[in-house]
């Protein structure tokens, strides 16, 4: 039996149901690797950069997660001012 309370939805949270591989492969398919490098400084993104080893390294440095998930918001109004 599962008594748990459903989590309540939320429509004004964009980043919500995003996963932190979603962001990644967006923001290098958008800024490409050299890009995302040289706008969140992290040596994941410059050297030998892959989606799982940027994973590996967000998931354990918060502030480095902060970071990328801000320049995917950013990314996110960016897109939606052109159009």
């Amino acid at each position: 039996m599962n008594n748990a309370a459903p989590l309540p939805a939320q429509p004004r949270n964009p980043l919500h149901g995003v996963t932190l591989e979603m962001i990644v492969t967006a923001l290098a398919a958008h800024y490409g690797w050299a890009g995302l490098a040289h706008r969140v400084t992290v040596r994941c993104f410059s050297s030998q950069p892959s989606v799982s080893s940027s994973l590996k390294f967000l998931r354990k440095t918060p502030w480095a997660r902060e970071k990328v998930e801000s320049l995917y918001l950013f990314m996110l109004r960016e897109r939606a001012r052109q159009g």
